[in-house]
């Protein structure tokens, strides 16, 4: 791997984002209808590869359902509004109405009511009743705090995301979470991020998760290159993920980990170059804050947004642009990736000769920066 010289004392790596890279097509074209979109992450089976980020500017239950219903997962923030209030409606929309210089500071201020147990275990059993697989997010400091109820919920699919997760954190201060002990003792798969280098992820994957989300300060929401100086260009560090993926299956005698790109996809072109990287599916947040349904009502923030010491995402404007089942299976109404992307992923595909999304990771890509006029 090529590295720069930043300074005399100081090399670095070039890395890729997926503006940096184009797929290329190969020797033959298919018909968009002989495409499979198809993954499955465990047990369970899916009819596009997308899953909604843990955010409240996206997930509520009934999205959850909505995207369940249109073949992909809902994954809802147990720590977020639907598990701090009875009812956050009001609170959501006085979130999408403050103004720009008070938003961080008031958010602070809903966010800081307590999250409760029965809330959690009402959420989920809302998705369950819709019969949908369920899935529910935690970050890593409550989800000690919070497992049991989240399991006894009825959860399908445990997701345990933080900006930055590894399999080794150190405390001078309290036990921090043991994820392989964790992983091993729980009944239900485990996807766990976010990773952005590959000991990182192998490292995760050691621990027994059955996938890894790939990101980390990439979002559309986020400040964190700004406020920690910390950032992750992403067909670099799916590819390095993928990698890990690859070396794991020959370590654990072919056990497969999911590689779920987190961050930085905010349209369809985004997501053919993921997967092309490797990612078995995609987790978006801004592109399905864009849908009608969602509950920001066209506005985006994630959870980095509302810290109570150091904020690290904003609340930002990304519009409402059609119903949430136009944005993935079209009809497409506007010419810039913003809808019908699971279309584009399929017209992609064929376009460039694969069938399924495991071949397509074998694509042949290039490096092309792409420079906007």
């Amino acid at each position: 791997m090529s590295e720069i010289e930043i300074g005399r004392g100081k090399r670095g790596r070039r890395a890729y984002s997926f503006d940096d890279i184009a797929v290329v097509p190969s020797r033959r074209t298919r018909d968009p209808e002989d495409v499979s979109t198809t993954w499955q992450i465990d047990a369970y089976h899916f009819d596009i590869p997308v899953m909604s980020a843990p955010m409240d500017s996206v997930a509520s239950p009934a999205t959850a359902v909505a995207l369940g219903r249109l073949g992909g997962l809902g994954v809802l923030d147990l720590e977020g509004l639907w598990t701090r209030y009875e009812d956050p409606e009001p609170l959501l929309a006085e979130i999408a109405s403050l103004d720009p210089a008070v938003a961080i500071p008031r958010m602070q201020e809903i966010y800081a009511e307590p999250v409760k147990a029965e809330l959690i275990t009402r959420r989920l059993a809302e998705v369950r009743a819709a019969g949908v697989t369920v899935a529910g997010s935690l970050s890593p400091q409550r989800t000690q705090e919070f497992w049991k109820v989240v399991v006894d919920a009825g959860v399908d699919l445990f997701v345990i995301r933080g900006t930055t997760v590894s399999a080794e954190h150190v405390s001078g201060s309290s036990e921090p979470l043991n994820l392989k002990r964790f992983i091993y003792e729980l009944d239900v798969p485990v996807v766990v991020g976010g990773a952005a280098t590959y000991t990182t992820a192998l490292h995760l994957m050691r621990t027994g998760a059955a996938g890894v989300l790939v990101g980390f300060g990439g979002g559309a929401a986020t400040t964190t290159r700004t406020t920690l100086g910390i950032h992750a260009p992403m067909a670099s560090a799916v590819a390095d993920v993928a990698a890990a993926r690859r070396d794991y299956m020959d370590e654990s005698g072919g056990r497969y980990v999911h590689v779920i790109a987190d961050g930085g996809v905010g349209t369809s072109g985004d997501i053919v170059k993921a997967v092309a990287c490797g990612a078995d599916a995609v987790m978006l947040g801004a592109a399905l804050a864009r849908a009608t349904e969602a509950p920001g009502r066209g506005w985006h923030w994630g959870p980095e947004a509302h810290h109570a010491v150091l904020p690290r995402g904003e609340r930002v404007r990304v519009g409402t642009v059609a119903p949430l089942a136009e944005i993935l299976n079209g009809p497409g109404r506007a010419a810039d990736g913003t809808t019908n992307l699971v279309g584009a992923l399929r017209r992609s595909m064929a376009t460039t000769g694969y069938s399924d999304l495991k071949e397509f990771q074998r694509i042949e890509v290039v490096v092309s920066p792409y420079q906007p006029a």
